[in-house]
């Protein structure tokens, strides 16, 4: 898959392209059928299926106080959506600039870019431009003066209610993490970039690799049986989340720590993807280190049994 940041970039055998735009934080099954919705017309039409979404979650910018947890890394998300099929992704910089353009001006410039737009498939609920004033029957109006098809996709609903990044948030932090995965349609894992620490792990003999997960959604604390994924290779691990409270730190804060079994390796820097199979325990706090030690050899004998 290729990623372009600006439409002119595109190169097509063609000029035709069929996109799917949206957030597509989580690329859960709404955004899946958007996405394949995409893959079809433009195996019909002989055209490329791009995929046009944001490097941030538009809040960041344009409502910071209610700006969400996302799903998956940026890193992620583009990988699931290559694993579907799409061709091309534009990634935009979503910045305070480009929050200002009204819907039609956005759209306007995708036609003037890339040259011929056959179709464009979004969720039936998706709004876009300055203040969300597009919404599919602008796109609609739009692709009536610029010659292209509008697909408005219902959302896809399980146990009875929408599939939503929302709802899955809710789910991963509530720790129904099967509910996730459903929504998903793949297993949920934490993704993260392996940071330094403060080597605490390595003291009490149980080397820990720290995850990067600022801004994302995480489950609710405690000690869980995991598989850690580094690169291709899959590792079993026990993942402590929570704020490490026997070491009584004054400034505590959120930390996801992964001791990897059986793996020996420098961590440092690359991408860590944790998939969590079973919940062990609950963080609690220990009267001192060793016996928080001791829990720890506890933890990793029960997970061995898990896996």
């Amino acid at each position: 898959m290729t990623v372009i940041s600006q439409p002119v970039e595109l190169k097509s055998d063609t000029g035709k392209v069929c996109l799917a735009i949206g957030m597509f934080d989580g690329v859960h099954l709404g955004h899946q059928q958007v996405l394949r919705q995409t893959i079809e017309d433009a195996r019909q039409h002989g055209a490329t299926a791009v995929a046009i979404t944001f490097d941030r979650h538009p809040n960041a910018v344009v409502a910071p106080e209610r700006n969400p947890p996302l799903i998956y890394t940026l890193a992620k998300k583009m990988r699931v959506i290559e694993s579907l099929g799409v061709s091309s992704t534009l990634l935009i910089h979503f910045d305070q600039e480009f929050s200002r353009r009204s819907g039609a001006d956005f759209i306007r410039g995708l036609a003037q870019g890339f040259g011929m737009i056959t179709s464009i498939s979004v969720g039936s609920a998706f709004t876009f431009g300055h203040g969300r004033t597009g919404n599919v029957a602008l796109l609609k109006k739009l692709g009536q003066d610029l010659g292209f098809v509008v697909h408005g996709l219902a959302a896809v609903s399980l146990d009875g209610k929408v599939v939503s990044s929302t709802r899955i948030r809710d789910a991963i932090r509530s720790g129904n993490l099967d509910a996730a995965s459903q929504m998903l349609g793949r297993a949920y894992a934490l993704i993260g970039r392996v940071l330094p620490g403060d080597q605490m792990g390595r003291q009490l003999g149980f080397p820990t690799a720290n995850l990067e997960i600022d801004g994302l959604s995480v489950p609710p604390n405690g000690v869980y049986a995991a598989l850690a994924k580094v690169e291709k290779q899959s590792v079993q691990a026990v993942v402590n989340i929570g704020i490490r409270p026997t070491l009584r730190n004054p400034k505590p804060r959120l930390q996801v720590e992964a001791h990897l079994l059986d793996f020996a390796g420098d961590l440092y820097g690359r991408e860590l993807e944790v998939t969590f199979l079973q919940k062990l325990r609950d963080e609690r706090e220990f009267p001192n280190r060793e016996a928080l030690a001791e829990q720890i050899q506890r933890d990793i004998l029960t997970a061995r049994e898990i896996f």
